[in-house]
């Protein structure tokens, strides 16, 4: 604005050598035989004008020079990191190092910013600076932040694309821009940086907060620590130094887990098989009431579902050796097979429950075959359906992963996956209370709430009580599913967790994994009228000559 004064204006009276200037300008001089300006500001005071205290920017002409000469260096320094010159960085260097140019600059860039007395905060396309000279410094830099404790002035400076030319090992990539700090002391500092990730960190895969090594030209991580998945970008050190952080490109493989899962789905196959040939043998033994009918016919769709889905498992289990196609299909049915398992698990404990508490309403074969059915298997296709078509027809990153044939996990309630988690966690919920609820029948049919209330609890009261607890979970646990809740645990904890997250996967694949041989031993072995059956059925087929040798034995072994 140009200071012009009118009649009745008001002013500041000139002054030493400040003129006349109008009140709320700011008066701006030349500095006298040094470089930069000085600066005077007219107010309003009572009505009249009062100057505000002098401001100078005077330095020397040489600091100025050098000043100019340092940011005109900063400009440069940004203007090589552009994308366009990435072909200069990447050529090998006659030393033989293709590293050599690109720590060579990140040494001079950190030694100019520490030794310039650096005005503002310079902010250039590929370089940023910040100074702090508080005893608490908050820097930001392209999006990271620093903070740390110290007496004196503080320098931060961000680099981006610079991580692109020094060295990292095959297995890990780069993956935040470099930050570096310096500061007037170097002891007992503890600093901390979020950084922005480049790329999302996959789930399972670790992070290192490293920090660019001279004496070994290459990055090291000792004194710094990253500080977990729950804090994805923050490292905390106890040196300065220039900063960055290091994604694996793999995640993190659990030790002996693949040779687990392949014994025990190929143990749970085996295991499914026999449970439906066993009930094929005794079907018509077993099924003489609606009830056992129900009940049976549940445990047939169940263990079939899980068959299915088991055998695809195994069949995708290298997906790197298959094709797309059959990575797709596989997707496709293990979805819809450990659906259907869930649903008809449910069919199974609505069963049960309605069993438990209405005693003397029954229900028709008919009227439970519709409702098992459309429960079953119409509620699973409908829901793989959807999601197949509103993820791009089934496609690759989409609707399943190329990696593991399986639904895609992006995060928290995203991806495919939830379209499995959801339901299941709702059919496992209700499960759940439907054991509590045929738990708690059996122990009041046993008259054990009538003991309580006289006050006279006898030790056979309550060890026949703790009997029947522990025999319904054992039974019921399996044809449930409710062992499925490790699973939920696994998709909470990350692996970058340590020991928890390893034991969490461990009990996991064990008890899920085995689930076809825990459900041949609860569902058939288990079940005094599936045994007597099928020794009836045996004894038919054994010759004559061997039966009356073996009957008490027998007898013996299955009363066992």
């Amino acid at each position: 604005m140009v200071n012009v004064i009118y009649v009745g204006d008001l002013y500041c009276p000139a002054e030493g050598d400040w003129g006349n200037t109008k009140v709320d300008f700011t008066a701006v001089k030349k500095c006298s035989k040094q470089a930069g300006i000085r600066r005077r500001k007219c107010i309003e005071e009572d009505g009249k004008g009062v100057w505000k205290d002098e401001v100078s920017e005077c330095v020397e002409q040489e600091l100025s020079n050098v000043l100019e000469s340092a940011e005109d260096f900063l400009f440069s320094s940004s203007h090589l990191l552009n994308e366009s010159l990435a072909s200069s960085w990447n050529a090998t260097t006659p030393e033989g190092n293709s590293s050599f140019l690109a720590e060579n600059y990140l040494l001079a860039v950190e030694k100019l910013i520490e030794r310039s007395e650096i005005i503002g905060n310079p902010r250039r396309k590929n370089l940023e600076v910040d100074v702090c000279n508080t005893t608490k410094c908050n820097m930001t830099v392209f999006d990271a932040k620093v903070s740390l404790k110290e007496k004196g002035v503080v320098k931060t400076a961000g680099f981006q694309n610079l991580q692109n030319y020094l060295p990292y090992d095959n297995k890990s990539i780069l993956n935040s821009i470099i930050v570096s700090t310096t500061a007037e002391t170097k002891t007992n500092i503890s600093i901390t940086i979020d950084f922005t990730l480049l790329k999302p960190r996959p789930r399972n895969v670790m992070l290192h907060c490293v920090f660019w090594n001279t004496n070994i030209k290459n990055w090291s991580t000792d004194g710094c620590e990253w500080q977990g998945a729950d804090e994805v970008g923050r490292c905390v050190c106890t040196h300065l130094s220039s900063f960055s952080i290091l994604m694996s490109k793999e995640p993190i493989e659990v030790p002996g887990l693949t040779y687990l899962t392949y014994a025990a789905l190929s143990v749970s196959v085996v295991s499914l098989i026999i449970s439906l040939v066993i009930e094929l043998i005794v079907w018509s033994e077993v099924v003489k009431t609606s009830t056992l009918y129900l009940r049976h016919t549940a445990h047939v769709n169940i263990s079939l579902c899980l068959l299915i889905a088991d055998l695809c498992f195994l069949a995708s289990s290298q997906p790197k050796g298959i094709s797309e196609l059959w990575c797709r299909t596989s997707a496709v049915l293990k979805h819809f097979c450990y659906l259907a398992m869930f649903f008809w698990m449910f069919c199974l404990s609505a069963t049960l429950l309605h069993q438990a508490v209405f005693l003397f309403h029954k229900v028709s074969k008919k009227n439970y075959l519709r409702f098992s059915l459309v429960i079953g298997y119409v509620c699973p296709l409908l829901i793989v359906f959807i999601t197949f078509v509103t993820n791009d027809g089934g496609s690759e990153g989409k609707y399943f992963l190329k990696e593991s044939c399986w639904l895609v996990y992006d995060g928290m309630f995203k991806g495919t996956i939830f379209t499995f988690i959801i339901p299941v966690g709702a059919i496992v919920f209700i499960n759940v209370f439907s054991m509590l609820v045929v738990i708690m029948k059996l122990i009041s049919h046993h008259s054990i709430s009538e003991v309580h209330k006289k006050n006279d609890i006898s030790p056979e009261k309550e060890k026949t009580a703790a009997k029947i607890v522990v025999r319904s979970v054992i039974l019921l646990t399996p044809i449930f599913g409710v062992t499925w809740i490790f699973g939920f645990a696994i998709l909470i904890i990350d692996l970058t967790e340590g020991t928890i997250a390893l034991a969490v996967n461990y009990i996991f694949t064990a008890l899920n994994g085995f689930q076809g041989f825990f459900i041949l031993l609860t569902t058939c072995l288990g079940d005094r009228m599936t045994r007597e059956a099928l020794r009836k059925y045996l004894r038919k087929k054994a010759p004559a000559s061997s039966v009356s040798e073996s009957t008490t034995k027998s007898e013996l072994t299955w009363k066992k």
